[in-house]
């Protein structure tokens, strides 16, 4: 490893990685994680008091993502999904998130995961859903929702057509394609609750006109649409992925200038529409 990276004077400008952590603790406290989350520290190669020059936020850590944190010469890789989650009974080369992980060590990349923290805290993933479906406008109710208070419901100031939803669910996330399931006879959308990732099971017992989540089983579908429930799907870390811009502003603000952080270009959601 070169010698500049995290030592000497080319550092010495740069936050500790024990500062950059109080970072993300006052963005996202660890305490407002789920009980099942497995979120912090995850990676620690070279102890907090490094000094981090360079950091990458991505959604998940894979093995690409580690090689361009690698190329950019990061020290830390904040990745939303908890790179270790299920306990590991060994580490080798036969699974692709052991594989990563073992890159990160060799390369003395330490990884951080926020996860849940992130997805319920105010301004966090959950808010950044519903101002997308908002779209500017000021709702009448806009509270917590579902387990751990990781989703969001809205009530609009008036109803929308629900090719309206769509539209707006399309913009804020940057998707050409959406899956949806309607039930019969819903004319008009007021009441919408939102959830990041596999979020259908966070708000179904919502009553509401719809839910915006990333993904929900075929069941989960039917209940909804059996409810009198409109569903919209983005695809799982598509609803979490655009928040990063906003996590990096948020981490430049508390960090100053002292720390390059970047988004790896690398990371996307595994499923596509063709």
């Amino acid at each position: 490893m070169p010698a500049s990276r995290g030592v000497g004077s080319r550092g010495a400008g740069a936050p500790t990685l024990a500062r950059v952590l109080d970072a993300m603790a006052q963005i996202a406290p660890l305490d407002l994680a789920a009980e099942w989350d497995n979120v912090g520290l995850l990676v620690d190669p070279r102890g907090s008091r490094r000094r981090v020059e360079r950091a990458m936020l991505t959604i998940d850590l894979t093995e690409t993502v580690v090689a361009e944190a690698r190329r950019a010469r990061a020290e830390l890789v904040i990745a939303y999904h908890p790179a270790i989650f299920r306990p590991f009974k060994r580490l080798g080369q036969s699974d692709g998130k052991e594989r990563a992980v073992l890159a990160a060590v060799a390369a003395g990349i330490a990884v951080y995961s926020p996860h849940t923290a992130l997805d319920g805290v105010a301004g966090g993933i959950a808010d950044w859903l519903a101002d997308g479906v908002l779209a500017g406008d000021e709702p009448n109710v806009r509270r917590p929702a579902g387990e751990g208070d990781f989703g969001r419901v809205v009530e609009l100031p008036k109803a929308i057509p629900f090719s309206r939803l769509v539209a707006r669910t399309k913009h804020h996330l940057g998707r050409k394609h959406l899956q949806v399931a309607r039930p019969q006879g819903q004319k008009a959308i007021r009441s919408i609750a939102v959830a990041a990732g596999a979020g259908g099971g966070v708000v179904l017992g919502e009553r509401v006109d719809a839910i915006v989540t990333g993904e929900m089983s075929h069941h989960d579908a039917l209940a909804a649409t059996a409810a009198g429930t409109s569903v919209v799907l983005a695809g799982h870390s598509n609803t979490e992925r655009g928040y990063l811009t906003i996590l990096r502003r948020r981490l430049r603000r508390e960090l100053g200038t002292g720390i390059r952080i970047e988004l790896a270009k690398s990371d996307r959601d595994p499923l596509d529409v063709i």
